[in-house]
């Protein structure tokens, strides 16, 4: 069976930059399991894998504007450090900033005396990606899978922790998950 809309792919991954830094990685034995169609991976990377098939590798190098986008010079902040409170702040550390389009997540870029600068760009936005791949399987999705927006490993929502490769987006239009899944978007 080959990749296309509406099927369930299982991948193994190895995501580096243009310097050959490793960026992501899946575990050996533990895959990623994707619907394809429906906004799980990157764009870019969710069309190359259109047509493969079980078994196949290969590579294929992305432009940001293929994955997670050119850095938007306005997701980075500078904001006045007495917002922090007492809190203690690193370069370095991840908030959950609330924004027009809901929660986001901001690094800590640059501390300043009064000021800190912030960024909500993606840490791999901006960047050529070079993705090495495995096909690890291919199936029909079933129509809860398709429901739900998203692949269901052994009858289960997946965990949703390290896929560096994700841009998922649930979107059921009648808010429901039977699956109590998360509400996420990643673009």
């Amino acid at each position: 069976m080959k990749i296309a809309k509406d099927t369930v792919a299982t991948l193994s991954y190895t995501v580096t930059e243009t310097n050959g830094q490793v960026v992501g990685r899946t575990e050996p034995g533990q895959p990623v399991t994707a619907l394809i169609g429906h906004r799980f991976l990157v764009k870019g990377l969710e069309q190359a894998l259109l047509g493969h098939e079980k078994g196949d590798e290969f590579a294929i190098t992305l432009e940001a504007k293929d994955t997670y986008g050119e850095i938007d010079k306005s997701l980075i902040q500078t904001i006045d450090r007495k917002l922090f409170g007492d809190f203690e702040i690193a370069v370095g550390n991840v908030f959950e900033a609330d924004s027009e389009q809901g929660p986001m997540a901001v690094v800590v870029k640059e501390i300043k005396d009064d000021v800190v600068i912030v960024d909500g760009n993606h840490p791999l936005a901006g960047k050529t990606l070079n993705f090495l791949i495995v096909v690890e399987d291919v199936r029909e999705a079933t129509e809860e899978e398709i429901k739900h927006g998203h692949a269901h490993v052994d009858g289960h929502c997946p965990s949703e922790h390290h896929h560096c490769c994700h841009g998922h987006h649930h979107d059921d239009e009648d808010g429901e998950h039977e699956c109590h899944c998360h509400k996420h978007d990643h673009e």
